[in-house]
């Protein structure tokens, strides 16, 4: 029989996990637009009803396949479980339906400003909220992150709501995601078939209107259907990561899907990169180097103090 894992061990373990998740979410939103460009001439409303009526198709078949009904039922039972996944519910389906719109309405660089200062608000809400502790070298990190991100906000006020509002509701969802006693699977399962009638509702009644509910048809309705997966696979390895890393690290690896989408804003969709651009380029990944070697020496500090203290035993 294997031994237990000594409780570090276990601790970095859960760690290493949470950097996998994170990693893979961020890389996936990072490169979404591509998928929601190919479907510019449904309207963006449509488009994220169909992500929430196949996403509960999706996950209803992942919750039997993991056993995790029980789960489900636990959470719809507790009122204070529920109203909380009702709230996120709202912040979800809100970022979903603003960052469709932003991407089909040609401000992917607008959508991707929100992305940028989601994870100041989520280093900042672990600091202030969770009691995170944050080294001196991190901080550094967040005010040259934040320099760079008020340089970019100066030269894109006319689109600033929609960045304010995709960081408001994801850096909020997550936040309240963390704190709620509920597994990744459970909790996005109910979050979506909270939002089911609605969605379903609205496209049914565009049916009886002489809405097309499925597209032009073809391509059209099969990426439409499988919107599902591609919207439910990167949210549970997010909220997978959120709930095994702390959430100021969940904030700097949040800079990876913003930095995709303004490489295909730029790169293939022609949207115009400016100086204040490339200025906040530069600040961002100088601070995601400090703040990476922040965690890095940490790490090695602690690990060296354990050696010690084992070596003087």
């Amino acid at each position: 029989m294997n031994a237990p894992l000594p409780d570090h061990d276990a601790a970095h373990a859960r760690a290493r996990a949470g950097l996998l998740f994170g990693l893979a979410a961020y890389g996936l939103w990072g490169v979404m637009p591509i998928y929601f460009k190919l479907l510019k001439a449904v309207p963006s409303i449509d488009i994220v009803a169909h992500r929430i009526v196949w996403s509960l198709v999706v996950l209803a078949l992942l919750a039997t396949v993991a056993r995790a009904w029980d789960q489900i039922g636990a959470a719809v039972r507790n009122p204070r479980t529920l109203a909380m996944l009702f709230l996120t519910a709202l912040l979800i389906g809100t970022n979903w339906l603003l960052y469709v719109y932003s991407i089909n309405s040609g401000h992917i660089l607008a959508g991707s400003l929100g992305y940028y200062l989601n994870p100041l608000a989520n280093i900042l809400l672990g600091r202030f909220i969770l009691k995170e502790r944050l080294t001196k070298l991190q901080w550094a990190a967040v005010a040259i992150a934040a320099a760079g991100i008020a340089v970019l906000a100066a030269g894109a006020l006319g689109t600033l709501w929609i960045s304010l509002t995709l960081c408001f509701s994801f850096a909020t969802y997550g936040l309240l995601r963390k704190i709620i006693h509920v597994e990744s699977l459970a909790g996005l399962t109910v979050e979506t078939a909270l939002l089911f009638p609605v969605a379903l509702g609205w496209l049914l009644i565009g049916g009886a209107e002489g809405r097309p509910m499925f597209g032009g048809g073809g391509p059209e309705t099969a990426l439409l259907v499988a919107a599902g997966v591609v919207s439910t696979v990167p949210l549970l390895c997010f909220t997978a990561a959120a709930r095994r890393l702390p959430y100021s690290t969940v904030g700097i690896l949040q800079f990876i899907a913003p930095t995709l989408q303004f490489l295909l804003a730029v790169a293939i969709y022609d949207e115009p990169f400016t100086w204040a651009h490339g200025v906040a380029f530069g600040c961002i990944w100088t601070a995601l180097a400090l703040y990476l070697g922040s965690m890095v020496r940490d790490r090695r500090a602690s690990q060296q103090l354990e050696c010690s203290e084992m070596a003087e035993a």
